[in-house]
């Protein structure tokens, strides 16, 4: 379903909306330290959810808590007129905070695997809650300006790229109305207070492989009676930096990471076994697909030719496609963020990230779009521009990674209000 931007027919615009109906945002400031100051990881939203999901309820949705894990869905039905669904990520990373901020994170938890780590908000999620809890107060005093349906999403797992998912197959459709657009942003190292939106590309697909090389162990003494998945996996690691150089037309964007190699305890014993977890990011499906086939037909021949007597395992355990904004959904966005926005809404290129949002927008065949919004402090962006290291401030997922709080949050608030009234239907004050 396409949808056309719709115009007021009131004299009552687009910033005067926001600027009388955007609630006080000090409370959410202090709500947002609180997240960042207790984060949670993948999978144990559990404290964040609560916080969302309560003040959805002040604010009279309906709504839906505990889909696909700690996912969160409140629905606020408002008359005739086009649904829209907002989306935020929730969940933290495995990360050592080093920001030295007054409110930084000092928790520990237990990964999947049971083992202790340090957890941070080190890519924005925490702000994507407390700006989506603030438009959702803001877009429920702006009723009388709409009619249709809000749905606001809190999602789990993204950094796993498993909540979405988690939350279709938990019925979240169910559940609540299907959405007609859809529609999220994220907190990107860019200067505060200014926001991207593209047509397209946005982020890439992510796929994930475990890759577990049979060897056969023995003394380290007597490697001729062994053979080593060491050197073996070693081999597999060279061999794949090829692919991208080799197999991908140039121009066309791709990665192959490896991210982890383990094996063995000692240096007097050779292993049985040897593990690889690689990413892979790409754009163009074909693109991908030659890729996953290239990687796959790499560690097969190598685990012959170092004569393995048993074949690879080779686990496909994440799988997300690429973020390509909708057109159409795009132009109308322009329209509505040009005009308030104005000289803030700047140019980004894509990103080699990936996001599965857009499947809480595929399972239903809805248009989506995602735009990016900055957290730098301006002062110390527009130092790095004129010393040319921009590049080298911290980005998301680094330790230093530090939002400055405003008007970081603004910027947010507004720009997710605003995208929700680009599409519900605008009515007389």
């Amino acid at each position: 379903m396409q949808l056309k931007l719709t115009v007021t027919p009131s004299d009552k615009g687009l910033g005067d909306i926001l600027a009388e109906c955007r609630p006080n945002l000090l409370p959410f400031e202090g709500i947002y330290r609180q997240i960042h100051q207790n984060p949670e990881l993948s999978l144990c939203e559990k404290e964040t959810s609560a916080i969302a999901a309560d003040h959805l309820k002040t604010l009279d949705f309906e709504v839906h808590t505990h889909i696909g894990g700690y996912g969160v869905a409140g629905v606020l039905k408002n008359g005739d007129g086009p649904t829209v669904l907002l989306r935020a990520d929730m969940d933290a990373l495995p990360v050592q905070e080093k920001t030295g901020l007054p409110y930084a994170s000092t928790k520990t938890a237990k990964n999947n695997e049971g083992i202790e780590v340090p957890v941070m908000h080190a890519c924005g999620h925490d702000t994507h809650v407390v700006s989506l809890m603030a438009s959702a107060s803001l877009l429920h005093s702006a009723r009388k300006y709409w009619s249709g349906t809000l749905i606001c999403i809190f999602q789990p797992a993204e950094e796993l790229v498993s909540g979405a998912q988690a939350m279709l197959d938990d019925g979240l459709y169910n559940k609540i109305p299907k959405p007609d657009v859809v529609l999220a942003q994220h907190l990107m190292s860019m200067r505060a207070g200014t926001v991207n939106i593209r047509s397209g590309r946005l982020l890439t697909a992510a796929d994930v492989l475990n890759v577990r090389i049979f060897g056969k162990g023995g003394h380290g003494s007597t490697p001729h009676l062994c053979i080593d998945p060491i050197v073996t996996g070693a081999a597999i690691v060279m061999k794949l930096q090829t692919v991208v150089s080799r197999e991908v037309v140039p121009g066309e964007l791709a990665v192959v990471t490896c991210g982890s190699i383990q094996s063995g305890q000692t240096a007097n014993i050779i292993p049985d076994t040897l593990d690889i977890k690689l990413g892979i990011r790409t754009f163009d499906m074909s693109v991908r697909e030659r890729v996953i086939a290239a990687i796959k037909r790499i560690i097969h021949a190598e685990c012959e030719a170092a004569g393995c007597e048993r074949e690879p395992q080779i686990d496909h355990v994440t799988s997300t496609p690429a973020t390509i904004n909708d057109d159409a959904t795009v132009r109308a966005l322009l329209k509505t963020f040009g005009s308030y926005f104005k000289e803030r809404l700047v140019d980004s290129e894509p990103a080699a990230a990936s996001e599965d949002f857009s499947l809480l927008a595929r399972a239903v065949g809805a248009p989506y779009v995602m735009w990016t919004y900055g957290g730098v402090d301006p002062q110390t962006w527009d130092d790095a521009v004129k010393k040319g290291t921009v590049k080298g401030l911290p980005g998301n997922h680094s330790p230093f990674f530090a939002p400055v709080i405003e008007p970081t949050l603004q910027t947010a608030v507004d720009a997710m209000a605003a995208g929700a009234l680009t599409f519900l239907k605008r009515t007389d004050s």
